[in-house]
């Protein structure tokens, strides 16, 4: 039986191309970038290479992209240089970021008597510009504002150019998690109002454990990991050299096919929505979906009873991946902070649906008969 794959937030298959990319540097091409001789150099070029081509499709200069081993690294690189490096004394978040930067910020609070504060969150999943720009002019703190771009759960997106000026406005530094729409979106980072952002290779097609980190060539920080001269100082290790050439070839393809592949999986977002209402009694969605949106992402609420609540299981059981996210239910269990601070109480079921270039609308037909004959 086919497995049907709707969990494309989480991590995508990995690009055949992006494959042939990578596999001389498996095999004959394995010399460490650091070593002087004909193997190393090649290595070196390698990651040079890609380090222009990563820095060309996002508008930035090679000199100011660094790998890494994904977003969690990017950004607790950030977060701790903010405080650290940059002097900042206060943070400021969303209750609904990613855990990298969630759990990070909480500890740097504890460990670094820095102080957190929170912005609002609309019930539609925004976030509350008016009182971001509150919580920066009623404080004379240096800070550094960390906001994710996308959210991984809910879909909903800021306008980097919105938060990034008020940012500017009160002198505060603009961390964004922006792994969510590397590889999804055109970005021309030297007009773009935000010091740092992150990425990771997994979540377009890109192999996983490689990242990036983009920092402004304005801003001087020292690095998280120490022992190595690799990345200009900035990351102690031997580089990951076959990740690094295949996260610059998957963002290569997806800036190339972008048009093509964002028009395609948008029509299967709506095509899954409608066909949602059409045949599921009760169905709702959470965040914006068809407003200022991931348009890979569905994140659907399902009435909640004995059925709904194995959903992911029996989903699981008829070969379809898709992720949950419900509000708390009896303490057992935390459910979604994502979903708990939308405050849509506890008797719904959440399934989050994420959409890539390899999917059918064929595949949702069967996804949608599954649903039925499970409700």
């Amino acid at each position: 039986m086919e497995r049907i794959y709707f969990d494309n937030a989480a991590t995508t298959s990995l690009d055949p191309q992006v494959l042939e990319a990578m596999m001389p540097y498996l095999t004959e091409k394995f010399g460490n970038p650091s070593s002087i001789y004909s193997y190393g150099r090649e290595s070196r070029m390698a990651i040079e290479q890609a380090r222009k081509s990563v820095a060309s499709h996002l508008g930035a200069k090679p000199s100011e992209i660094f790998f890494t081993s994904g977003g969690t690294e990017s950004s607790n690189t950030i977060l701790h240089a903010s405080i650290y490096d940059l002097g900042c004394k206060h943070i400021i978040s969303s209750p609904i970021e990613h855990h990298a930067t969630l759990h990070t910020v909480e500890h740097l609070a504890k460990t670094a008597g820095v102080k957190l504060s929170w912005v609002n969150v609309l019930p539609n999943g925004h976030i509350h510009l008016a009182h971001l720009e509150e919580l920066l002019e009623t404080n004379a703190d240096k800070t550094i504002v960390s906001i994710m771009h996308a959210n991984n759960e809910i879909g909903n997106m800021i306008d980097l150019h919105s938060v990034g000026s008020i940012c500017k406005k009160y002198n505060a530094y603009f961390h964004s998690d922006t792994v969510q729409t590397v590889g999804h979106f055109p970005f021309k980072l030297s007009e773009t109002p935000v010091d740092f952002i992150t990425g990771a290779g997994h979540k377009f097609h890109g192999p996983k454990g490689v990242g990036i980190l983009y920092i402004n060539e304005n801003i001087k920080i020292n690095p998280l990991v120490h022992g190595g001269a690799q990345e200009r100082n900035m990351r102690a290790g031997t580089e990951n050299l076959y990740g690094i050439v295949g996260f610059a070839k998957a963002l290569a393809l997806a800036t190339e096919n972008h048009e093509k592949d964002s028009a395609y999986i948008n029509e299967l977002k709506k095509y899954m929505h409608d066909q949602l209402i059409a045949h599921i009694p009760g169905v709702s969605f959470n965040g914006d979906p068809f407003g200022e949106s991931l348009y890979t992402l569905l994140s659907v609420n399902f009435p909640k009873n004995e059925k709904s609540e194995m959903m992911l299981f029996n989903l699981d059981i008829h070969h379809i991946c898709a992720s949950g996210g419900s509000a708390c239910s009896s303490g057992a269990q935390q459910g979604s902070h994502v979903i708990n601070a939308l405050n849509k109480g506890n008797d719904i079921a959440t399934i989050r649906f994420s959409f890539s270039k390899n999917n059918t609308k064929a595949e949702i037909d069967k996804v949608i008969q599954t649903l039925k004959a499970l409700l």
